[in-house]
């Protein structure tokens, strides 16, 4: 498939959040990303579900939801109802993961499992088959403008190696620090999705960021 972009809303401007909804819109975004924290699994509180049916209200394109919060269990139906098309969780949030994904599918949304730097892609061996979207963390969660975690390549090929054994279909995400210093690196390796959101949103011209970002991409899976 052809390499996505998801710009994350985390970084947009929340006065203005119709107007740059619009822009992602019409810009070469292929999802919005929207980040949920709650304070308590990350150290930060963003947004939840009135922004999100918020962004939904204008979005044209599909809502990748990354909901890095405790219990994420309690809320999938709800997101979902709020638009979210994708649905992550945090692997260390849920102690029935299975059983999570399961309500994930059976919503009608790509099931995502989100993995902290520190979590090697291994814990995935037994249940990669029901998954659709892994997001590799490339930043500590939390704060969006962090710098991007080199280690992250290596993450990135021996999940590439583990979908590959496995015979998946499961899309690799990276979110964190993505810059089009990286982007093309990280594509290399094996990711399938990058999410960008102080890079395009603090850009002069975040709509012309998207596109350069996409041409890397693009670029890149065709050499």
């Amino acid at each position: 498939m052809k390499p996505l972009i998801a710009p994350s809303v985390l970084a947009a401007d929340f006065a203005n959040l119709q107007k740059e909804v619009e822009m992602l819109n019409q810009s070469q975004a292929d999802w919005i990303h929207v980040d949920v924290m709650d304070g308590r699994f990350v150290p930060n509180i963003s947004f939840g579900l009135p922004v999100c049916e918020a962004i939904q209200r204008h979005a044209q394109k599909p809502l990748d939801v990354h909901l890095m919060i405790v219990e994420p269990e309690k809320y999938l139906e709800a997101f979902q109802k709020a638009g979210a098309q994708v649905l992550t969780v945090h692997y260390e949030a849920c102690p029935h993961l299975h059983r999570t994904l399961q309500q994930i599918r059976d919503l009608g949304c790509k099931r995502g499992v989100a993995l902290n730097p520190h979590t090697p892609v291994t814990v995935l061996t037994d249940i990669i088959q029901d998954i659709d979207v892994i997001c590799l963390m490339s930043v500590n969660p939390g704060f969006g403008g962090q710098s991007f975690i080199p280690h992250t390549y290596q993450k990135v090929k021996e999940l590439r190696q583990l979908i590959a054994r496995q015979g998946t279909s499961t899309l690799i995400e990276i979110d964190g620090g993505v810059t089009l210093d990286n982007a093309a690196q990280l594509l290399e390796a094996g990711a399938d999705v990058l999410v960008a959101g102080s890079f395009v949103f603090r850009a002069s011209d975040p709509a012309h960021t998207i596109s350069a970002l996409k041409n890397v991409l693009q670029e890149k899976a065709a050499s």
